[in-house]
């Protein structure tokens, strides 16, 4: 254990809790609540990336990391996902590290997935495939390129998010359909963009606004996640980022749904979980994370469409059929000037994203789930 901490430390693949202050990421400190919520993220991680690293093996890891406050649980689970993607990286020792998580801990999968991310922004190519072993589901999969891209506008937020960089070759933890990448990636940039603005929600809306539309839907959908799991703003500003969304508001639904669904599957429902939700949806949070579960498919596609895309898909349809949201213009992919991004001449990536831009079909059984 001492050779492996030594050796992370000296290649600073360490997180460093003075980067998750908001003032030394040069994000606005809006107020004392704000600054509470989203700092507090920043150290849980730190904190349950500590323990992962010195715990003996998962088993262990997750029985220290329950005892954490649940508000701050998830996002320990995150931080403890990215040490044992690390170890699982590096020539010493097994390469089950994460695996065995999973296994530890299903009930924070959602998260463990998305800190898997934070370990391939942080190791160099050659080792990303090997922390990335341990994920086998190929739905959500796709979340370690979410917090992949989250971890790239944090510490990286002038190149990714003023100058709006996409990654001409970013990590491919399942290892195809790299033309959906860059927009997994954006999904994670969104929801870092409410830590950007120091969960304002007027400045955040500011931010995508200045990005280029057909990256919007994507940014939207982070940026609804993060709202609804960090917290950090009154339910009357978040009802109000709501109203100004527009034609985003499913994208920005199926964010908080993917939130309530993480939060509720953790047992780590908050008050401000519910108030974000209900602000965003309208509805409860059980009956959003109930959205989440029946509509995810299995398997890597369906009907050739990227199961990942079609559970969001599938989770906007059921959200605005419920709220009745008119979907005007019908619910399309936003990907079509971005097929060729992270995986150029690659053509059966273009012709799964072709596949994406079909409209889907309206309606999904409240009674089913996703296949």
């Amino acid at each position: 254990m001492v050779s492996w901490l030594g050796h992370i430390r000296r290649i600073s693949l360490t997180p460093d809790v003075n980067q998750a202050l908001l003032r030394k990421r040069g994000f606005p400190e809006r107020d004392p609540q704000a600054k509470a919520s989203l700092e507090m993220a920043g150290r849980s991680f730190i904190e349950g990336f500590g323990v992962a690293a010195q715990s003996s093996t998962a088993v262990e890891a997750t029985a220290t990391l329950a005892r954490i406050d649940g508000i701050r649980r998830g996002f320990a689970f995150e931080g403890a996902a990215m040490a044992m993607a690390i170890r699982d990286a590096l020539p010493l020792g097994h390469r089950h590290h994460v695996a065995d998580l999973l296994e530890a801990a299903d009930d924070h999968i959602y998260m463990i997935h998305v800190g898997v991310g934070w370990s391939l922004a942080r190791l160099p190519r050659p080792l990303r495939r090997a922390a990335a072993v341990g994920l086998t589901d190929p739905t959500l999969t796709w979340l370690a390129l979410d917090g992949y891209g989250f971890h790239q506008a944090f510490f990286h937020t002038d190149k990714y998010v003023r100058r709006q960089y996409i990654d001409p070759a970013p990590p491919l933890p399942m290892g195809a359909h790299a033309g959906y990448a860059p927009r997994a990636i954006d999904q994670g940039i969104g929801r870092a963009l409410w830590f950007v603005a120091g969960a304002d929600p007027n400045r955040a809306l500011r931010l995508i606004e200045a990005f280029s539309p057909q990256r919007h839907e994507d940014l939207f959908a982070g940026l609804g996640l993060a709202t609804t799991y960090a917290g950090g703003a009154s339910r009357a500003e978040i009802e109000e980022l709501a109203k100004r969304v527009g034609r985003h508001r499913p994208a920005l639904a199926q964010g908080s749904v993917f939130a309530a669904e993480a939060r509720t599957h953790a047992h780590i429902t908050q008050p401000h979980t519910e108030n974000a939700v209900q602000a965003i949806t309208g509805l409860h949070v059980t009956e959003a994370a109930a959205i989440a579960t029946q509509t995810r498919p299995s398997g890597h596609t369906v009907d050739g469409q990227l199961s990942f895309e079609v559970w969001r898909r599938r989770i906007m349809q059921r959200w605005a059929t419920e709220a009745s949201f008119s979907l005007d213009p019908p619910l399309h992919s936003s990907a079509q000037s971005r097929v060729a991004v992270g995986d150029v001449g690659n053509d059966s990536a273009a012709a799964e994203t072709d596949s994406l831009l079909k409209p889907r079909q309206p309606g999904i059984d409240r009674a089913k789930g996703g296949s």
